[in-house]
């Protein structure tokens, strides 16, 4: 017997009846209606220190990530997306060794805050998920598309570098600042990791086998070498926290990368890499 062809279009869930309560207790029961993997939740109505309630703290304990999503029925307002992001700001300083995401669910996401969600979303990682409603005889169906999800890209910065080599560097650089690289580098091989060496007009690019995770910036100033490690935002805490008790100047941590100097007599004190 062929199948029949039937059109479908989304209906509002309170022209049904149907209330913001509902729909959180379907996600409640489900999490897995958000189409963001299996996800436990971790708190509902979770109270803010700066005044409201967080529909949902959401987590993935293998990816030591947390989701904070807020959830509204109809089209996506201005309100709702600062109370977003409001909310993932309080919570990753409340636990800042793990990933953070701000998740906006609504019935609809017009092309205009589609446009402003895409544009927040290169400072703060942020998701939105349309759900939609469809009627289906007596049933109502649920069917969520991610229209925005997070944006994790570190730009492959070796392509639009210009080559150099070891002597442009040695020009440019105090040889101090050059040994705190080497001295790295050599570490590494000393541990049998192939350590690989790319200099560029820029910066020199340590990796092996794979793709480059450090980038060196010897300096001028005797012994000063600017480094940025790329890793995980909780890996990269922990870099912090070690670096720092080494007695290191850090600098920042941004979604991505880590970044700190170092100078040649933190060497002595610089824990295993």
């Amino acid at each position: 017997m062929p199948l029949e062809l039937k059109k479908v279009a989304p209906v509002e869930l309170r022209s049904v009846g149907l209330n913001e309560k509902w729909l959180q207790d379907r996600i409640r029961d489900d999490p897995t209606l958000l189409g963001l993997g299996e996800l436990e939740i971790a708190g509902r109505e979770h109270r803010q220190p700066i005044g409201g309630r967080i529909d949902f703290l959401m987590r993935d304990a293998e990816a030591e990530t947390y989701y904070e999503v807020e959830v509204m029925l109809g089209a996506l307002d201005e309100s709702h997306i600062i109370r977003s992001i409001e909310y993932w700001d309080v919570e990753r300083q409340r636990r800042p060794q793990f990933e953070h995401r701000a998740v906006i669910v609504a019935e609809q996401i017009t092309s205009r805050f589609f446009n402003v969600l895409r544009l927040l979303n290169r400072a703060v990682p942020m998701i939105a998920v349309q759900l939609s409603a469809f009627l289906m005889d007596d049933s109502i169906v649920l069917h969520s598309v991610t229209v925005l999800d997070v944006v994790e890209e570190i730009a492959d910065i070796d392509e639009v570098e210009e080559p150099a080599d070891r002597k442009d560097w040695e020009k440019k650089s105090d040889p101090a600042s050059m040994a705190v690289m080497d001295k790295i580098v050599s570490s590494l091989r000393s541990d049998s990791i192939e350590a690989r060496l790319t200099y560029n007009r820029h910066h020199v690019a340590l990796g092996t086998t794979g793709y480059n995770f450090c980038w060196f910036h010897p300096r001028k100033a005797p012994g000063h070498c600017h480094i940025g490690l790329g890793s995980e935002v909780s890996r990269a805490m922990r870099c912090c926290l070690r670096c720092r008790m080494a007695g290191l100047t850090h600098l920042r941590v941004e979604l991505r990368m880590s970044s700190f100097v170092l100078q040649r007599k933190d060497l002595r004190s610089m824990p295993p890499l």
